[in-house]
């Protein structure tokens, strides 16, 4: 089996405790231990990396991953282009993810239901690069809510949705989902500012057809996720047992206590760059400029999720960093800017915005406790950083910074030798 010595780290382990000095050592796919540096011998690696002055962490996840996502201007970027021109976009995602330091993708929902699936099969086979990847499929909306497409005059099939009406339509459709490969299943419960006729605080989606949903997801053994940010809709999430929740803006006490009480069961994923990206102006070439996103009511939106998720993080709900990337504004691979905006909207200390990246997306990616930190036993994800993290943030999001890039114990990306020389001269 491959060996892999990783020497004279600054090591932050994704656990909570504070970084040290440490040698970390692999074999084949796994951690086989982690130590002060120098502390003990160790065996003799096929690959040695002298780290000193580099920060070793686990790698991140994308915690709402649309890989079929690029440069995304309107709905019908993602309705026109056939499936076999969008599984090379998907792949060309899944690559600029792990380049980026992402080395799981919990899949959020996709233009087409199998591309993330053919996409995590490549990958997983080794004909591609790319993250770990919980596949997502399409949206599963109700008529005339977000993802309904549709015209009484131009009768489309839902666009990037999957359109159900009543708990048997539900059911059916996620057992569809499920056949053909799907990971994760989303649903779209509440509105959204990009669909006026039901925007963000109204629910379209009844409890009874996201109890079916939830229901039959876990019946499969799949995770089942939901575009929420009404409060009603987020209660009916929670009750009926769904594992993610995307989004989240509005809420109130009632709903903030039932989150807590599912805190270890729950994930929400706040996806708040794409607010700062059109409060900022970063969309207004693209005709989403701040006046628009005003009349879009996102401000507001904005106002709410700060508060919101402010107090999910004093409570210690587990969330999870990413989300509605892919844009023509937000391209794949700039995700690691969420952790600046978990420190300037949310209130985290730098570290555990981390371990928002490390720590919790291992946990929604595998509950078992395997992915996410480094620690004995555990998968080998991980980065080198050629800086601090926990001083300067934003240093993640250099591609040019990380200089090594690790997924299942394989190096992706090994850019040290250059750090060194630079260092040396």
């Amino acid at each position: 089996m491959a060996t892999t010595l990783i020497a004279n780290a600054t090591i932050f382990d994704g656990t909570g405790a504070k970084p040290f000095a440490g040698d970390l050592f692999i074999e084949d796919n796994r951690i086989l231990s982690v130590t002060p540096a120098g502390a003990r011998p160790h065996p003799a690696a096929d690959l040695t990396v002298e780290a000193h002055g580099l920060f070793l962490m686990p790698g991140m996840t994308e915690g709402h991953t649309h890989l079929s996502f690029e440069n995304v201007c309107r709905t019908e970027d993602l309705i026109t282009p056939t499936p076999e021109e969008q599984v090379f976009t998907a792949a060309r995602g899944a690559k600029a993810l792990i380049d980026a330091g992402f080395t799981s993708a919990y899949g959020a929902s996709e233009a087409k239901l199998r591309l993330a699936v053919a996409v995590r099969n490549q990958v997983n086979a080794g004909f591609l690069p790319g993250p770990r990847i919980r596949a997502g499929g399409l949206e599963i909306s109700v008529t005339g809510a977000m993802g309904d497409e549709g015209r009484e005059h131009d009768p489309r099939p839902g666009g990037p949705a999957t359109i159900v009406n009543g708990a048997e339509e539900m059911r059916r459709a996620v057992r569809l989902h499920c056949r053909e490969g799907v990971d994760n299943v989303k649903l779209d419960v509440s509105g959204d500012p990009f669909y006026p006729s039901t925007p963000g605080h109204t629910t379209p989606m009844t409890f009874e057809e996201i109890r079916v949903a939830t229901e039959t997801a876990h019946a499969y053994g799949r995770k089942i996720n939901a575009h929420t940010r009404s409060i009603e809709g987020s209660k009916y999430c929670v009750r009926a047992g769904v594992d993610g929740l995307f989004h989240t803006e509005y809420a109130d006490e009632e709903l903030l206590d039932l989150m807590e009480e599912a805190k270890d069961r729950i994930f929400v994923v706040p996806t708040v760059g794409l607010f700062h990206q059109i409060i900022n102006g970063e969309a207004s070439a693209h005709g989403l400029s701040p006046e628009v996103g005003g009349y879009m009511n996102i401000p507001d939106l904005l106002e709410n999720s700060i508060k919101t998720h402010t107090e999910l993080r004093k409570r210690g709900i587990r969330h999870l960093i990413g989300g509605d990337y892919g844009f023509g504004w937000s391209k794949q691979g700039e995700q690691a800017r969420d952790l600046q905006f978990f420190v300037q909207y949310y209130g985290y200390a730098p570290e555990d915005a981390l371990l928002c990246a490390t720590r919790n997306g291992g946990l929604a990616m595998m509950s078992g406790g395997d992915l996410g930190t480094l620690t004995e036993g555990s998968l080998a994800d991980l980065l080198l950083v050629d800086g601090d993290p926990i001083k300067d943030i934003a240093v993640l999001t250099d591609h040019a910074r990380l200089s090594l890039i690790m997924k299942d114990g394989q190096v992706h990306k090994n850019g040290v030798a250059a750090v060194q020389r630079r260092a040396a001269a």
